[in-house]
């Protein structure tokens, strides 16, 4: 029987009071879904062509580091990355909260960004103020300092400012993209979402299998309709974790597998490598498949789309 941790952040506090009713329903689905099936079967997919370019999963971590240094979930992930039997040495992004108290605001959070960077990872940018801020509802100023302060730090770590950025709550407008675009970084969002995020109340997935096998096979009927751009030989698929949760690090390698058997499942080709495993190549993927339309259609992770939209 898996324990269930319920988790509330200050975060929600910045949002609609509609979140608290959200997060209840979040729990319950999350409890309910647990023996659904996939939405989609293969052989209902559009067919891939014949010569189809194989797909490589790019692995976003958001939160993080944590600063705790007994049974430290980023360290977990980290060591699960560089050793595992499916694909040792494994590079991922992680978009980082530079300045939280529980994150690299502190010493050790910001230890941990120093591992994370030595270890051959790219360090992005989430939030520089103290908390899980919104950027869209900061103010001009806030907003702005936070970004010059969140590239600063990060400069401090890797000696070169970050080129990617991911918006907390996926939340963004035109004038917060421009203002990334401003400072030169590139938005990223993402294909896959694993279920382990802290909004909603919930930090596990009971049908965490079945839930990546349905995502991969949205991402697949967009590879059919040629939707996603290829770099390097291959088509870049982003996955989301977040590395401030032992119940991903506790599971981590098996996540990894899941995505090798979902690909596999779904007659999608995988790259020699299914895994990213250098950081400039992770780095121009990224890029490759960052949004710099505000105004773009996408598809986000949950309910997220439904509210915003």
């Amino acid at each position: 029987m898996h324990h269930v941790f319920i988790w509330f952040t200050n975060a929600t506090s910045k949002l609609p009071n509609i979140f608290g009713f959200l997060a209840a329903i979040g729990l319950l689905l999350g409890l309910s879904a647990c023996s659904a099936t996939p939405v989609h079967e293969a052989a209902t997919l559009p067919g891939l062509p014949v010569n189809q370019l194989p797909i490589r999963f790019l692995l976003t971590f958001d939160d993080g580091p944590v600063a705790t240094k007994e049974n430290s979930p980023t360290q977990s992930i980290l060591d699960d990355l560089a050793n595992n039997p499916l694909q040792p040495g494994i590079k991922a992004i992680f978009f980082l909260q530079t300045r939280a108290g529980d994150a690299g605001g502190a010493a050790l959070g910001s230890e941990f960004m120093q591992r994370e960077y030595s270890a051959g990872h790219v360090l992005g940018f989430h939030t520089a103020t103290s908390g899980h801020d919104n950027h869209r509802y900061l103010s001009p100023e806030v907003f702005t300092q936070s970004l010059n302060d969140g590239i600063a730090d990060i400069r401090a770590v890797t000696g070169s400012a970050p080129s990617l950025v991911r918006p907390p709550f996926w939340s963004y407008d035109q004038r917060t993209v421009a203002e990334y675009q401003r400072h030169g970084l590139h938005m990223v969002l993402t294909d896959l979402s694993a279920n382990d995020g802290k909004i909603w109340g919930v930090n596990f997935s009971l049908r965490r299998r079945s839930s990546m096998l349905r995502q991969l096979a949205e991402v697949r009927e967009q590879i059919a309709l040629g939707a996603l751009p290829a770099v390097d030989g291959s088509i870049p698929v982003i996955v989301t974790f977040h590395d401030i949760n032992r119940y991903t690090a506790r599971h981590m390698q098996e996540y990894l597998q899941i995505l090798a058997d979902s690909a596999r499942e779904l007659n999608m080709p995988t790259a020699a490598k299914p895994f990213y495993d250098d950081r400039a190549a992770l780095e121009r993927a990224a890029i490759a498949r960052s949004v710099s339309d505000a105004s773009q259609k996408v598809r986000l992770p949950g309910l997220w789309s439904w509210i915003w939209n």
